[in-house]
């Protein structure tokens, strides 16, 4: 970071949102309200998964790995971004904006690590499900877990170390609600190529290994849904699956769309939507596609939720 402290540029201003001064106190409304119901939903599916025993297999320990996830995505950029569209409330300092960065990007990096996990775990519950407890062991598991956080985290910061190690002598406007990488590289007066290859091929070859691996998994599960007797067991499977992939496919298109890609094609608007949709979307619709309509978890929840009424 020793180039970094040589930038004229001390603090950020997140200018992405302040174009729609006359949407202000809806957009506040809309993102707070989002946000309260991203955290209720996945602190809920937590609760559920550590208190009943019956949820203690490999699906709801990744599932609760998910639900972390999407608590610390949305925590990382909607509080600065409601603050932002308060008066006189869009700077970040420039080391804030290095710690945002860093743990968008961590959080991001590791949710799209963890969803092929999670795939490969469906692909062996599906297609094998008498070999899953044999496959599919705790310890094992933890290993997988562990290794997407740490792949994340090291994505993350070589992503981190290459935008600010850079250097910033001009305009501070970040046209974005958070920092990001397409935005910030905008601002260097440094020559950005060579940071830029190093970008694409890193989440080209980690994100589209990531992808190829959850894709090649749904289609096993998808082939082994349509050699399945049962009308009544293929829709099951089929609806939760398919569920799924949708969630998948929005996170993955969203998150490949934003960064392997050259910077000569950053839109601020357009990469405004594409940014909310699995910054902020995402974490959302996860706990009730994954979890909210599963009959296992609701049985939890009412338990819990009975344990709490005999307490008080």
């Amino acid at each position: 970071m020793q180039r970094a402290n040589l930038s004229s540029v001390s603090e950020f201003v997140l200018v992405g949102l302040s174009d729609a001064p006359e949407a202000r106190f809806l957009l506040f409304v809309l993102f707070l309200t989002t946000y309260l119901a991203t955290m209720a939903g996945n602190i809920t599916i937590l609760v559920a998964i550590s208190t009943d025993l019956h949820l203690h297999n490999p699906m709801y320990f990744f599932l609760a790995n998910l639900s972390i996830l999407d608590i610390l995505c949305p925590t990382t950029t909607v509080p600065k971004m409601l603050e932002a569209l308060l008066p006189e409330n869009k700077v970040i300092s420039f080391r804030g904006c290095v710690f945002q960065l860093f743990f968008f990007i961590d959080a991001v990096g590791t949710e799209i690590f963890l969803l092929a996990v999670m795939a490969y775990d469906r692909y062996v519950a599906v297609c094998h499900p008498l070999q899953y407890t044999n496959i599919m062991r705790m310890d094992l598991c933890a290993h997988l877990a562990i290794g997407t956080w740490v792949m994340g985290f090291c994505n993350s910061a070589l992503h981190t170390s290459l935008v600010f190690t850079l250097f910033f002598c001009g305009s501070n406007e970040v046209d974005q609600y958070y920092c990001d990488i397409p935005p910030v590289l905008a601002l260097s007066c440094s020559p950005t190529y060579s940071r830029e290859l190093v970008t694409l091929v890193v989440a080209g070859v980690l994100g589209g290994g990531a992808f190829v691996v959850t894709l090649i998994s749904y289609i096993f599960i998808l082939l082994a849904i349509l050699h399945m007797k049962s009308s009544e067991s293929r829709h099951k499977v089929f609806s939760s699956c398919g569920s799924h992939l949708t969630v998948v496919c929005l996170f993955y298109g969203t998150t490949i769309r934003m960064y392997v890609r050259p910077s000569s094609s950053y839109s601020p608007h357009q990469d405004r939507i594409v940014s909310m949709l699995y910054g902020i979307l995402t974490p959302l619709l996860n706990p009730m596609i994954y979890s909210l309509r599963n009959k296992e978890v609701k049985c939890a929840l009412r338990r819990v939720i009975s344990q709490l009424r005999t307490a008080l």
